[in-house]
């Protein structure tokens, strides 16, 4: 709910809700990758997992608000582990097939951000809020269940080669880092690009609604469907995004696509679809990760970097963007600063025209 709908919840509250996922996943994304590199990727992320199912059940059956808030914490610090780990394990398990796999990653993370909100009222009204959120639990224990199976194989063929006395094959880094990532310029280009795309996108499911309702006139319902046309145009923005990347040479010109669609068109309805396609950044930088690294290493580097510092950036959005507008009393300040934002994104994307590598980079740099 809105400020518009609910007095008690003003534009710092609305703010600190929209910026508690990005928090968490940049937190995660900055800090995961060291538990990663120490507990291998399979089963950090499985133990990820697992830590998600505990946050859904705490959040299922809590006794008190505090306990709602500490599940929900725990499962967006999971979830923020996966958005790591998936792109780099994406890289290991499927390196000929980046640009598929990638697309159904962020097709599914697309669908995520939509479906809840379709089916969790309806489901609580059905049978109760905690059924509503002890189903996310029964999801996440289904999402285990092949990680929990490739261990398990990892481990009969590991203890079948020491019992044939043979070597058992050790993964090695093929192309190890040898300077810290944040030297790279590679990297900063990439996190600047996810992080417009998480500033922008934050801030519009907080606050479009509400500048539909102020700036265009919407109904509260109208503004209801404005918010579900962003949403929903998503999901086939992120299927597609990462294939058209992994096919073109040269990916300035649709990243500048993806930042010119954040510019306001003449109709409301326009507008909303229109922002619904500008997410293409996101999927398209989940892909780079991929294909500006040679190796796991690299893979797990960047995407941490890029992901910690873009969610970091787009946890601002809701409070700044709140912030303006109880200053100037007006939408017309915070969208000027929405499209500033998007023109930081500009450089960065003629910056990635150049095909290089992260790994390469860093060995020109180190010392």
């Amino acid at each position: 709910m809105h400020s518009a709908c609910n007095p008690a919840l003003n534009s710092i509250t609305i703010g600190a809700i929209g910026a508690i996922a990005p928090i968490a996943f940049a937190l995660m994304g900055l800090t995961g990758w060291r538990i990663a590199k120490r507990l291998g990727l399979e089963r950090f992320q499985l133990i990820s997992i697992g830590v998600m199912v505990v946050g859904h059940l705490v959040r299922a059956f809590a006794p008190n608000v505090g306990f709602l808030i500490a599940g929900t914490l725990l499962a967006l610090l999971a979830c923020g582990v996966t958005n790591v780990l998936l792109l780099p394990l994406v890289k290991r398990y499927f390196p000929d097939r980046i640009g598929m796999m990638t697309s159904l990653y962020a097709f599914i993370m697309a669908m995520g951000a939509t479906l809840p909100a379709l089916f969790a009222a309806p489901i609580a009204d059905a049978a109760g809020w905690r059924v509503s959120l002890s189903i996310w639990a029964t999801l996440a224990v289904t999402a285990a269940t092949p990680w929990l199976i490739l261990i398990l194989r990892e481990r009969r063929e590991r203890a079948a080669a020491l019992a044939a006395d043979e070597a058992p094959e050790l993964e090695l880094p093929e192309h190890p880092l040898v300077a810290p990532i944040w030297r790279s310029p590679l990297a900063w280009k990439l996190a600047a690009i996810v992080s417009v795309s998480a500033f922008n996108t934050y801030v519009l499911f907080a606050w479009l609604p509400e500048i539909s309702r102020q700036q265009a006139g919407a109904s509260t319902v109208q503004a209801g469907i404005m918010l579900s046309i962003f949403a929903l145009i998503g999901a086939p923005t992120a299927l597609l995004s990462p294939l058209i990347v992994n096919r073109i040479t040269n990916v300035s010109w649709y990243l500048l696509l993806g930042t010119g669609l954040f510019i306001p068109a003449p109709l409301t309805w326009l507008w909303a679809s229109l922002l619904g396609v500008a997410p293409l950044l996101f999927p398209a930088s989940l892909t780079l990760v991929n294909l500006r690294t040679r190796g796991h290493d690299g893979s797990v580097a960047l995407s941490a970097f890029s992901q910690g510092v873009g969610y970091a950036v787009g946890a601002l959005g809701p409070f700044l963007i709140g912030i303006v507008h109880d200053l100037t009393d007006g939408w017309t300040i915070p969208i000027i600063v929405l499209l500033a934002v998007s023109a930081v994104c500009v450089i960065p994307a003629l910056g990635l025209a150049k095909r290089s590598f992260l790994e390469d980079e860093l060995a020109a740099r180190k010392g």
